[in-house]
């Protein structure tokens, strides 16, 4: 499919899809009903059956129906909404904690209702807390599905109902317009297979099929479907890569007194590590090739460092170079502590985001076009067409699995030709097993910070369950008194009418409340940059001891007095995201620190084993394998979590037994069909990869 056909064949020709709910859609990368059919559920529900509330299973996922018997809110320490249903076997009570009143009044006494959702025992029985459900006249004879229910990645403001029908009405839309049916994929082993009957099967499978091969991935159309996926991911690298061959480097042979001088000033020594990583950096940077590395290190192992040096060095020999980040909270902090370590050598360090105001723009833009700045540190702003560098000659690309494919390369494009692209160095904090690095990045070289600076211990990691809530704020507060500070991580920035975790906004109200002697913050998503700059500032100057914050916080503060993390919740996070987190306690020499897994019982098996993963090791590449184990397709990458690639339906480790195969075909195909190449790579990456140029 070409890029105008996409325009042609638009998610915005489906009825229902206006501009905000496309606006949703593109956020999970879907524009056209293509990108639909191509966005997979990573599990399923059974919703086949009707089972009498009697007989239902504590801790199993069950579909009840019966009569609204009772609605009432009540007042326990926080409001609830509490609704009886009875279907002549038994009760079972509905559950909400977050709701709006309009919710209340649909919840009418006499009619019926149809839940989904886990059964749990409650204070009178059978309950489930907040499941999905349907409210219905008792004239009304709703239907049963008869095939299984297909749950997909989503996001803010888009429902699981509205993006099941987004996908139900692109597979209508594909079948009148013919799309995806003359494509197939050539299979090495088994010839062609039937990618649109494959599509079709995933989105709607029968209720039949084990549902336990499907959750593992078993089943023949989604592996037929995983391995055309890796093999698109292999020839996206392998077009990228050949794009670039050929091409030179900046020369950056120079050698100056500069880097003595650096780090002579520094109140550290380097460790080993830094010291040999910079050593695989530095004799990169001296080739006439453009660098292609990628550096790993744990959070605080000092990698930003390292890319200081590398910036140092291209300053001496000439060059300037971009500092690329993900958030604006991490570009600050880059962008203060590169000012600190190059103000006394004379270096210019600007930052550019999108919340830079307009005049200031200005200004960096005309002294980055005139040479006057020499690093530039910022966020997706810098790819901004009219950012245009002087004699660009490096990109840092600081935790580099936020950024697609195409971003990472777009910035070589930045200050190359058509024979010339800057160096690249890739920093990242979530270790990358080899079996991954491998479908991601192909030939690109990789050096390992594998040492802690001196004094660095590791953080300890304790579990206790919510009903221990009062012990644990009694702690805090004991931390807090005591000159040191805290945060308290919570997994939602404001009210959800589906889920029970509480919402940073209530925490922070009711932490306040319970602790009037300690100042206490909130910080989230949402806030207007300056009010979360000025929170951030408090809590760096001790003004604050206590901050309350979203996952926001996951990269980027850096409080060396931090020495307590709550993690509400983290049976909702993967494993590579609560390390990461972890990482922003212990960051101080010589000093003892905590991290506290607060979690609702009861726990899942998958939760437990996350949870007890945190509390055995601080390895983050233990912790990255585990974490790539435990996780399902298309939970594991891109912005869902923890996220290395956006992958849809493969799982690297999981289908290792794959990727040889996959990698045969695929340079089959580029080397016989460069026209079918592209087509299976829009098809599996779309418009996030411009190859015009490949």
């Amino acid at each position: 499919m070409t890029e105008d056909s996409k325009d042609l064949h638009s998610v915005t020709n489906l009825k229902g899809v206006g501009p905000k709910i496309s606006e949703s859609l593109m956020s999970l990368g879907i524009q056209s009903v293509q990108d639909a059919m191509f966005h997979l559920p990573f599990r399923y529900e059974d919703r086949t059956v009707l089972t009498p509330i009697g007989d239902a299973s504590y801790e199993k996922s069950v579909l009840v129906e019966g009569e609204i018997v009772k609605s009432t809110v009540v007042f326990r320490g926080r409001r609830m909404l509490f609704t009886e249903i009875y279907d002549g076997t038994g009760r079972l009570t509905m559950r909400m904690f977050n709701f709006a009143m309009a919710q209340h009044k649909a919840l009418k006494e006499g009619l019926m209702i149809r839940c989904y959702g886990p059964v749990t025992p409650g204070p009178n029985g059978k309950q489930m807390i907040h499941p999905q459900y349907k409210v219905f006249d008792k004239s009304e004879n709703l239907d049963i599905d008869s095939n299984l229910t297909p749950v997909y990645p989503t996001t803010a403001g888009l429902q699981q109902g509205k993006i099941r029908k987004v996908i139900h009405d692109s597979i209508a839309y594909c079948d009148k317009h013919d799309l995806l049916k003359e494509s197939s994929y050539l299979n090495t082993e088994s010839g062609f297979i039937d990618l649109w009957e494959n599509l079709k099967f995933i989105h709607n499978p029968p209720s039949d099929i084990d549902i336990q091969t499907l959750i593992e991935g078993k089943h023949p159309a989604q592996r037929s479907l995983i391995k055309e996926e890796l093999v698109a991911h292999m020839l996206c690298a392998g077009i990228l890569k050949n794009e670039l061959e050929g091409r030179s480097g900046p020369t950056m042979d120079k050698i100056s007194n500069a880097e003595e001088k650096f780090t002579s000033s520094l109140e550290f020594n380097l460790t080993g590590a830094q010291k040999r990583t910079w050593g695989e950096i530095k004799s990169d940077l001296t080739r006439n090739q453009p660098m292609r590395r990628l550096l790993q290190g744990d959070v605080g192992s000092g990698k930003t460092l390292v890319g200081a040096l590398s910036a140092l060095h291209a300053h001496e020999n000439g060059w300037q170079t971009a500092f690329m980040c993900p958030t604006e909270i991490l570009a600050e902090q880059h962008h203060l502590s590169l000012s600190e370590w190059f103000s006394s050598l004379g270096l210019k360090v600007e930052l550019l985001t999108g919340s830079t105001n307009t005049s200031d723009r200005k200004e960096i833009i005309t002294k980055l076009k005139g040479g006057e700045i020499n690093i530039l540190v910022g966020t997706h702003a810098l790819f901004q067409e009219d950012v245009i560098f002087n004699c660009l000659g490096l990109t840092v690309i600081d935790e580099q699995h936020r950024f697609g494919v195409h971003q990472r390369f777009s910035m070589l494009e930045k200050g190359g030709t058509k024979n010339q692209s800057p160096h690249q160095l890739i920093m990242t904090a979530t270790p990358i097993p080899r079996t991954l690095a491998m479908t991601i990045y192909g030939s690109l070289e990789t050096s390992i910070i594998d040492e802690m600076p001196p004094g660095r211990r590791p953080v300890e990691t304790s579990a206790r369950p919510n009903s221990l809530r009062q012990k644990v704020i009694k702690r805090i507060k004991e931390v807090c008194l005591s000159g040191q500070r805290v945060y308290w991580v919570c997994t939602l920035i404001e009210e959800s009418e589906e889920l029970e975790a509480q919402s940073a906004e209530e925490l922070f109200k009711e932490i306040s409340g319970l602790l009037p002697e300690i100042n206490v913050g909130l910080v989230h998503g949402k806030l207007k940059k300056k009010s979360k700059d000025q929170v951030i500032k408090k809590f760096r100057e001790g003004k604050i001891q206590l901050l309350v914050c979203t996952t926001v916080i996951e990269v980027g503060v850096d409080v060396p007095e931090a020495t307590l993390m709550i993690i509400e919740n983290p049976e909702r996070l993967g494993l590579s995201q609560l390390h990461q987190l972890r990482g922003r306690v212990g960051r101080k020499a010589d000093s003892d620190s905590h991290c506290l897994l607060l979690y609702k019982e009861p726990l899942s098996s998958l939760a437990e084993e996350r949870i007890k993963t945190m509390q055995e090791t601080n390895d983050g590449f233990e912790i990255a394998e585990k974490d790539l184990q435990l996780r399902g397709a298309g939970d594991i990458y891109g912005v869902r979590q923890s996220g290395l690639m956006d992958l849809k339906i493969a799982n690297p480790i999981r289908d290792s037994d794959l990727l040889e195969e996959a990698q045969k075909d695929a340079i089959a195909i580029a080397k016989n069909d460069e026209s079918y190449a592209k087509t299976i790579v829009l098809r599996w990456i779309g418009s996030r990869v411009d190859y015009s140029e490949s």
